[in-house]
């Protein structure tokens, strides 16, 4: 005979059937809210490494095709003289800037008010995989240098396009108490994803080299495209569609409306936020002479300190190793102390580790072993700071339009770099003075950004 329920039922006798799944934790005495918030900070952290894998992946770009493998082999001797491959590079990529500085702000904002910002993500992300793809075709030819460099720019104009919506997603996947370290987290995995693909493609097709023809370059672009479109899906199905906050909803307009649009929106900006204007200009700069650092650390290497294109690749690794470690940490401190200090702190670093490698250029590869990896500790924090600085300041529904000022600001400045680089070399006559130039450009930057305030009403 059964027990009745009610007083002389046993403590563990099985409840109703309840209908909600968090039913079973108000039975007990737990809060309901208190479950909701555990699980949505569950769903939270897996769209933050979603969202941080696209950064893994675009280390097949930003390592493997612009900085260590694809430019240093469309400069070898095999396309014709490398000062004018040098030259036809920097042309390639000046010219795609120009298409992003002008691009950029206003497929930002139309992402704002449409709320397709992930879809552009994946459109951009795409074109940029099957460019990287075709660089397999690019035999070591004269006549196929401006090929290589036409998908060289292809690249890099979706590239920075699919950045902007990838770096106002961040809003997407962060809380104002975590957004130093959510970035500092993408920032810090995109240099380990360039440590692992760098040490797939170094042991298993430059060291020993596999192939005649360019094979072992050419094979590493098919690698590094497959990488990118691998690593690139989670953030599509982790992260939902933006869907734009009333606050930001905008009648749809032409493209030529919306730059009319966009003229209005910074002059308005301007009168508002002063001082975010003056950060995107200081940080122009700054961010210029980071990738001036990456850009010509492989060069320099070789130039300077008689590094091999295999010791190159290995300086790369540890360069990534150090930089991926210090901006996952110092995304710690940029919550606790906010992003100024940080940036400030950083291009200090930068500009004293600059100075050490030009004044002691003659010490032999243990001096670019030491200050050059300073210089990479120095790097990241940097980058990521500048990301978290801005994305402070923007309010619900304009992340795509401000970041993508601050991708048009970044490109209106990246002649700087290069043309110091150029000019203090030719002006005194050795390789070891370009360190001079972008040197000169962390100075002008960090000079720029001493007097922006730290803390600003966010846009109205």
């Amino acid at each position: 005979m059964s027990e009745p329920e009610g007083e002389g039922a046993p403590r563990n006798f099985p409840p109703t059937p309840l209908t909600r799944a968090d039913g079973a934790a108000a039975t007990i005495g737990i809060d309901t809210a208190q479950v909701e918030a555990v699980a949505a900070q569950g769903a939270r952290k897996g769209r933050i490494v979603a969202w941080g894998l696209w950064d893994w992946g675009s280390a097949a770009f930003n390592a493997v095709v612009t900085t260590f493998v694809f430019t240093v082999y469309l400069t070898s001797s095999g396309f014709g003289n490398p000062e004018e491959s040098n030259i036809a590079l920097s042309v390639a990529i000046a010219g795609a800037g120009i298409i992003v500085a002008v691009l950029a702000p206003v497929i930002g904002q139309r992402s704002d008010t449409s709320g397709h910002r992930k879809r552009w993500l994946a459109v951009n992300t795409f074109i940029v995989v099957v460019a990287i793809a075709l660089m397999y075709f690019v035999y070591p030819a004269p006549e196929f240098l401006w090929f290589g460099l036409g998908l060289l720019a292809v690249g890099t104009v979706f590239f920075e396009l699919a950045s902007v919506n990838y770096n106002a997603m961040l809003a997407q996947v962060s809380t104002p108490r975590s957004i130093g370290r959510v970035s500092g987290l993408g920032w810090g995995l995109g240099y380990v994803g360039g440590i692992v693909l760098l040490l797939i493609v170094y042991f298993g097709l430059i060291q020993p080299d596999v192939g005649e023809d360019g094979f072992a370059v050419r094979m590493s672009m098919l690698i590094a495209a497959g990488w990118f479109a691998l690593f690139a899906l989670p953030v599509l199905f982790a992260v939902p569609e933006f869907t734009p906050p009333p606050s930001a909803a905008r009648e749809r307009v032409g493209i030529v409306d919306s730059y009319r649009r966009l003229f209005r929106d910074i002059r308005r900006l301007w009168k508002d936020s002063r001082q975010t204007v003056w950060f995107l200009l200081a940080s122009a700069v700054f961010r210029d002479g980071l990738t001036g650092v990456f850009t010509f650390g492989g060069v320099l290497a070789g130039t300077v300190f008689g590094f091999t294109p295999g010791e190159v690749i290995i300086f790369a690794i540890a360069a990534n190793v150090v930089a991926g470690i210090s901006t996952i940490t110092v995304g710690l401190l940029d919550d606790k102390l906010g992003a100024k200090p940080v940036i400030i702190t950083a291009l200090i670093g930068l500009i004293i580790s600059g100075m050490l490698v030009f004044l002691l250029h003659d010490g032999g590869q243990i001096v670019f072993w030491t200050a050059g990896l300073a210089l990479c500790l120095f790097v990241g924090p940097a980058q990521s700071a500048s990301r978290t600085f801005l994305a402070r300041l923007i309010p619900a529904g304009r992340e795509g339009e401000v970041f993508g000022l601050y991708a048009t600001t970044g490109r209106a400045a990246v002649w700087m770099s290069p043309t110091m680089y150029g000019l203090f070399i030719a002006i005194f006559g050795g390789a070891h003075f370009g360190i001079l130039g972008i040197v000169l450009v962390l100075v002008v930057g960090l000079a720029l950004l001493i007097p922006v305030q730290a803390k600003q009403a966010q846009l109205r």
